[in-house]
């Protein structure tokens, strides 16, 4: 097979005798974004960790995705097709499996935590009982957030679906806990995160894979595997907010003891910033796109550089208005944490570390202190080992925690188990 028919027959052939051989199954990694596809080809080895060995990237045409959300099927599946095909024949290997990631404004992260009172203390918790707690929890925010995204659309009969899950924190009786089961106790308090998104956008992505003749692994929501990508949950006290900028949304997680408190997105991406740019130098998008890599990578003459910063400034600015806004709708925490990470193509762009580190626009949310501002950087990534010297800054962190998210689902702990099991009940 030639997934995007841009390959000559020899090579395609060659790579699938290649992997016919190997014994080590490879997978595929799809960061499907707004402005770009990045695909990451990677094997398991030694000691849990995805070595990557093959790495793509196709630019998506303007009426392909909108908003993080795919609009021509068709033309994502070619862009797909081709950044796969160079990650392959780099790795020299097929990829059988992927892992795809998903945004959008209507994709919707949250922590919610219940208390249960168990009617036998002394008795102590087994993994049918923790499954019964769970499976309520879940049930309840199920409708919850069907409720809140068929108000946000206006579409009553809105199909959702669970995509991501996740145990975030335990404790019997006000004592953490990793693992409850074996534990005695009165009061059972469990924070799980949900990510769900509508049903179109999902099955538009099962087509993407179904398209490529890839086995789908999992669909996951892009905020949720940026925010796992540095290991958080094994940090019990690691506290951040992470900012994915990409062509189309921006990405908000907040994470804080090492759990994902909730994730929050909104349209404003690289792309916006290219057109401002576009109208205020009367110049064709794609020149524009030019000017603002170039700007970002501050090889502009210094004439030129002020007016591309006069035109970005006031974007960003509202850009900003967008994360505040984000950030206020987590009124459930006490303190927002003080650090700030950022990622996505979009963070190159000057103004957005320099808005984000202005005096004063925090001050109506939770923070304890000016939030330090910093880019997460591809050595921070967990588990990931890359072999072909191409990731090299913020822009491919995603994908990087995709791969790192199919490393998490082989481990055997209790929990993670637990929730994919019951994660693929409510998918159905």
């Amino acid at each position: 097979m030639t997934r995007g028919g841009n390959k000559s027959l020899k090579i395609t052939e060659k790579l699938k005798k290649s992997s016919k051989k190997q014994q080590i199954p490879h997978y595929a990694a799809l960061d499907i974004g707004t402005e770009f596809v990045k695909a990451l080809v990677f094997k398991v080895g030694e000691g849990g960790k995805a070595h990557v060995v093959g790495w793509g990237r196709q630019r998506q045409r303007l009426g392909d995705m909108q908003g993080g959300t795919v609009t021509d099927i068709g033309g994502v599946v070619e862009n797909c097709a081709k950044a796969l095909d160079a990650a392959e024949e780099m790795a020299g290997a097929i990829a059988e499996s992927c892992i795809i990631g998903i945004a959008g404004e209507l994709v919707k992260g949250t922590t919610t935590t219940v208390h249960y009172e168990r009617l036998n203390p002394k008795i102590k918790i087994d993994y049918n009982e923790l499954k019964n707690i769970v499976n309520k929890i879940q049930l309840r925010v199920f409708e919850e957030a069907r409720k809140q995204l068929a108000w946000e659309t206006g579409h009553e009969e809105l199909d959702v679906k669970l995509v991501n899950a996740s145990v975030v924190d335990v404790k019997i009786d006000g004592y953490r806990v990793t693992n409850p089961i074996g534990f005695q106790g009165k009061e059972v308090t469990v924070g799980v995160f949900n990510a769900f998104a509508p049903m179109v956008q999902l099955g538009a992505l099962q087509s993407v894979a179904a398209d490529l003749d890839l086995d789908l692994i999992t669909i996951a929501a892009e905020p949720y595997a940026v925010a796992r990508s540095m290991g958080v949950q094994e940090a019990g006290e690691f506290n951040a907010i992470f900012i994915d900028i990409g062509g189309g949304t921006t990405d908000i997680a907040v994470v804080t003891n090492g759990g994902v408190e909730g994730t929050r997105m909104f349209a404003i991406g690289g792309r916006s910033f290219t057109k401002r740019l576009a109208s205020a130098l009367n110049v064709p998008f794609g020149r524009a796109e030019e000017i603002k890599i170039a700007y970002s990578e501050d090889i502009l003459k210094e004439k030129s550089k002020k007016i591309v910063r006069d035109a970005l400034y006031a974007d960003a600015n509202v850009w900003r208005s967008g994360v505040e806004l984000s950030l206020s709708e987590f009124s459930d925490l006490d303190i927002l944490p003080p650090r700030i990470l950022l990622c996505g193509g979009g963070s190159a762009l000057p103004e957005i570390k320099e808005v984000l580190s202005e005096a004063g626009w925090y001050k109506d949310l939770p923070f304890s202190k000016k939030p330090a501002v910093h880019f997460i950087n591809p050595k921070d990534v967990v588990n990931i080992v890359d072999e072909t010297g191409k990731i090299k800054d913020q822009q491919d962190i995603t994908p990087m925690g995709l791969a790192n998210l199919i490393i998490e689902m082989g481990e055997e702990d209790v929990l993670p188990n637990l929730m994919r099991k019951i994660t693929k009940t409510l998918q159905v």
